[in-house]
């Protein structure tokens, strides 16, 4: 089975300050300009919907008004997802081209890369991590979640830079030079931005 790593250039604290919220004019535009892919995504989970789980803006409602949550957590999945949609429409897609899909340790992997050229300020496979939701939000198994401060991105591009510098060049697969470049990309997106930084969900 594959999974998708998919990131967002964003301000890690706006996106989280999005949860309890209350914004009600976010959640109109929501439904009126992205109203097609709520439907999609009811359709995509429509017997979880018809056994008792949230709709897709049910649990974004949910979100932005810090709850009432399912109490059973047996349909936490569908606030992780509503948080991914709030991150996916109010910051701005990376190229993932290299994370979606992957299969078993890439991100691991990925992650030895970065280390090979010294840039240890950041973590790919933290990205996926479970804890990475918003502590107001109920936990699931997917999607995960992970986020890069402004800081740390800052710090993961001037050690890449101190690599380049000193000509530091190991040995890497071409796969894993690809991804390392991806992530250096959202690096200096970040580093362009004040406060911004990098969201990540693996589902």
């Amino acid at each position: 089975m594959s999974s998708s790593l998919s990131a967002y250039l964003i301000d890690p604290k706006a996106a989280r300050a999005l949860v309890g919220s209350g914004d009600e004019q976010l959640l109109d535009i929501i439904r009126e300009r992205f109203g097609d892919q709520l439907a999609h995504d009811d359709d995509w989970f429509s017997s979880e919907i018809a056994d008792g789980a949230p709709s897709a803006y049910e649990a974004l409602r949910a979100v932005v008004h810090g709850g009432p949550f399912d109490a059973e957590k047996q349909y936490s999945f569908q606030y992780g997802y509503a948080y991914k949609r709030l991150c996916s429409l109010t910051g701005s897609f990376l190229d993932n081209s290299c994370f979606s899909p992957f299969r078993g340790d890439w991100l691991e992997m990925v992650d030895e890369g970065l280390r090979a050229l010294r840039i240890t300020a950041v973590s790919v496979a933290e990205l996926g991590y479970y804890d990475g939701l918003p502590e107001q939000l109920p936990r699931y198994d997917l999607p995960r979640c992970g986020e890069w401060t402004h800081e740390e991105c800052l710090a993961a591009l001037e050690q890449f830079e101190r690599t380049k510098a000193e000509g530091h060049a190991p040995p890497l697969d071409r796969e894993v030079v690809d991804a390392v470049m991806d992530v250096i990309g959202w690096l200096r997106h970040a580093a362009a931005r004040p406060g911004f930084g990098v969201v990540g969900f693996v589902s």
